[in-house]
C-alpha cells in the first residue's frame, strides 16, 4: 500500500527529472471566487500533465532486467504519455492501449514519444484488460496501472509534497485542496502527502457531472460505478469507478466530492488562460471550475486547486475561448 515513505522515496527518484510546478495566484480570481485561490499548474509538467510523475516513479522503481523487457499501460492519453516518456528515458519498450475515441493529439503525442499504441473500441465494449493480458503474456511486459498502483500513487503524491512546502512558505495552515479526480491516484497521493506535511489542508475530489463515481462512493461508503465510460469532454478524468487501492485512502482522508459541468470546465479553461497564461484541458480545469462556480459548497477562506493537465486539441481550446473569452 502507498504511504508517505513511498512518496518521499518517489520524490528522490524524480529529483532532477520531474518539474517542480509553482503555486500561482491572481487577485482577479480571488475576487471572482470570494476567497484566496492558489493554482498548482501541473499542465506545465513534462508531457503536459501530472501523470509523468507516476509514470516515472513506477518505471524507475523496476529492477533493470524487468524494466528492460518493457512496460504496458492503459490510458486515454495523459498516463499514456507519462509512461511513454519515462520508458523512453530508460530506453525500454512501451506499449500503450488507448481507446480509439481518445483525443487524436494524445494518440499522436504518445506515438511521438516512441510508444507502440494499440487502439481498442471502448464505446463498443471491447475489453482493454483482455487485450492487455494477451500482450503482457506474449511479450513479458510489466503493467503500470493508471491509478490503482502504489508506485504510481507515490509519484502523484509528490505533487502534494510540493503543495505542502509552498503552502507552509505562504503561511497557509488551513484550507481546502480541490483535485481533478478520475480513479483517484492524484487525489489519494496528494491526500497522503498533506496528511503528513500539512494536516490542516483537506483534499476534496472534483469530477464531471454524470461521472461522479468518487463523489457518490464517498457519500455511500462503498465503491460506486458510472453507467457510461465516455461521452464527456473531460476525457482525462473519466473512469469506471474509484480504485480498490485509492478508495480506502480517499474515504479516510478526503472531504465530500464536488461536481462540475462541461460548460463550467470550458469557462475555467478560458479564465486560466486569461489570468494565469496556462493552457488547461477540460478535465484538468475541473478543480478550478469548482473553486469558481461551487462557492457555496466551499467553506475555507483559502483554496488550492490543481490544473492537472493541458493536453487539449486546438479546436476544443478555441471553443472555450470563443464561448467565454470575453467573460474573464
Amino acid at each position: 500500500m502507498s504511504d508517505i515513505n513511498m512518496i518521499r522515496a518517489a520524490a528522490e527518484r524524480l529529483k532532477g527529472h520531474a518539474r517542480r510546478t509553482p503555486l500561482l495566484n491572481s487577485p482577479f480570481i480571488d475576487t471572482f471566487a470570494g476567497r484566496r485561490v492558489f493554482v498548482k499548474p501541473e499542465c506545465l509538467q513534462h508531457t503536459g500533465s501530472f501523470k509523468y510523475r507516476g509514470g516515472r516513479s513506477a518505471v524507475s522503481a523496476l529492477d533493470p532486467e524487468t524494466r528492460g523487457r518493457g512496460v504496458i499501460a492503459f490510458s486515454s492519453g495523459n498516463h499514456a504519455q507519462g509512461v511513454a516518456l519515462a520508458a523512453h528515458e530508460f530506453g525500454v519498450p512501451a506499449v500503450i492501449i488507448m481507446p480509439a475515441d481518445a483525443p487524436q493529439m494524445k494518440i499522436d503525442n504518445t506515438r511521438a514519444l516512441g510508444a507502440e499504441v494499440v487502439l481498442y473500441d471502448r464505446v463498443g465494449g471491447e475489453s482493454r484488460e483482455a487485450l492487455g493480458d494477451r500482450l503482457t503474456a506474449e511479450r513479458g511486459l510489466t503493467l503500470i496501472r493508471p491509478y490503482d498502483e502504489p508506485l504510481v500513487i507515490a509519484g502523484q503524491g509528490t505533487t502534494g509534497l510540493e503543495i505542502a512546502e509552498d503552502a507552509n512558505a505562504l503561511g497557509i495552515k488551513q484550507g481546502e485542496v480541490l483535485v481533478c479526480c478520475g480513479g483517484g491516484g492524484l487525489t489519494s497521493g496528494i491526500a497522503l502527502a498533506l496528511e503528513a506535511d500539512a494536516p490542516g489542508l483537506r483534499v476534496r475530489p472534483v469530477e464531471p457531472q454524470g461521472f461522479d463515481d468518487v463523489t457518490r462512493s464517498l457519500k455511500s461508503g462503498h465503491i460506486e460505478t458510472n453507467n457510461q465510460q465516455s461521452g464527456n469532454i473531460c476525457d482525462a478524468i473519466l473512469t469506471p469507478a474509484p480504485g480498490q487501492i485509492t478508495f480506502p485512502i480517499l474515504q479516510r482522508l478526503c472531504g465530500s466530492g464536488l461536481t462540475v459541468s462541461e460548460d463550467e470546465c470550458l469557462h475555467a479553461m478560458a479564465i486560466a488562460w486569461a489570468r494565469f497564461k496556462v493552457v488547461a484541458e477540460p478535465g484538468g480545469a475541473a478543480a478550478l471550475a469548482a473553486a469558481l462556480f461551487r462557492k457555496d459548497q466551499i467553506e475555507s477562506e483559502t483554496v488550492i486547486v490543481t490544473i492537472s493537465g493541458g493536453n487539449v486539441d486546438s479546436e476544443m481550446f478555441q471553443a472555450a475561448l470563443a464561448k467565454y473569452g470575453d467573460d474573464v
